[in-house]
């Protein structure tokens, strides 16, 4: 970062956004979780009106906790720590700590659905209220629907177009070309402005597209504790995540074409990590599991069919 801060010392806006960008409610699912850590409040809320198509995303009628019924509208809300630290002071002196009011104060969070129209105007409103907060970088979420099985550990993927963050975190340029969806919009205007962004994003398995996948949302969780310098404590999350598993593991055995299907998965990830795999071997090897799929990718994980943002491919 310019200033000399590292991009996991400043202050971070963690964003995750349920719908087309959510595969599994994955990101949304690892955002929640660290919303519930930390001793935040609101600070921006966009205007529904603007932003989304209520026949798209139709509002939903709850009772709150008097009983009395209310009208929740699809909408993005920005948290910000209660009692903030001053920009760039560390977040925690050790990293081990679980995260609480004391350390929680350079984190942000931006959680909300996917908006419908007006992203350019969505973006600004957001970035903007990102700079008056004194954010200094964006750790954006996500998780797509792939051919990988869900018996091996969840793929991760993270990318930045920052050479700065690049080096310090270790990580790759994306060369994905293709349809996006609100997230890389946000990525590419706050590097616009210098603000840096990391992507980071789970793959999840298409056969199992319908439910919540608390295994890819604990690999978010994993990849997220390096990026903002804390420890998130599971709680019940190691357990979901095996009876998903497990779950799984059941209906294959009650399906043989499922479960042969599931064997070549398994054979083609191991392929890939394979210590005696070449990258030719191994780049033939995952591509060709990849497009084994033949679209269903889309079909069955996208009502109108379209692709997931896809940032497997790092550039050298």
């Amino acid at each position: 970062m310019t200033d000399g801060t590292s991009f996991s010392s400043g202050r971070l806006l963690v964003v995750a956004f349920e719908g087309w960008n959510d595969a599994g409610e994955a990101a949304s699912g690892a955002v929640r979780a660290l919303k519930e850590l930390l001793d935040l409040v609101p600070i921006a809320q966009v205007d529904p009106q603007e932003y989304f198509d209520f026949q798209f995303n139709r509002p939903q009628v709850v009772q709150d906790e008097e009983g009395h019924r209310l009208i929740e509208w699809p909408g993005a809300t920005i948290y910000g720590p209660r009692e903030p630290r001053s920009a760039g002071a560390p977040l925690a002196e050790d990293a081990h700590l679980s995260v609480s009011g004391d350390n929680g104060g350079n984190v942000f969070l931006l959680l909300g659905t996917e908006p419908s129209r007006n992203w350019k105007a969505f973006t600004a409103e957001i970035l903007d209220t990102a700079r008056q907060a004194g954010v200094q970088g964006i750790v954006m979420l996500g998780a797509l629907l792939a051919d990988v099985p869900h018996t091996r550990p969840i793929s991760v993927f993270a990318t930045s177009e920052s050479a700065a963050v690049r080096k310090e975190l270790g990580i790759e340029r994306s060369t994905y070309e293709g349809p996006v969806g609100i997230l890389s919009v946000i990525a590419e205007a706050a590097d616009a402005i210098g603000i840096p962004t990391v992507s980071v994003w789970a793959s999840v398995p298409h056969y199992v597209h319908s439910a919540p996948s608390p295994k890819a949302t604990l690999a978010l969780i994993d990849r997220l504790e390096e990026m903002v310098d804390v420890t998130i404590p599971r709680s019940d999350m190691v357990d979901e995540a095996a009876a998903w598993e497990a779950g799984i593991d059941a209906l294959a055995g009650e399906d043989e074409e499922m479960a042969a299907y599931i064997e070549q998965l398994e054979q083609a990830r191991d392929t890939v990590d394979s210590p005696e795999a070449s990258g030719e071997a191994i780049a033939q090897e995952f591509e060709r599991y990849l497009r084994r799929g033949d679209g269903r990718e889309g079909r069955e994980g996208k009502a109108d069919g379209r692709p997931p943002e896809d940032p497997r491919r790092p550039r050298d």
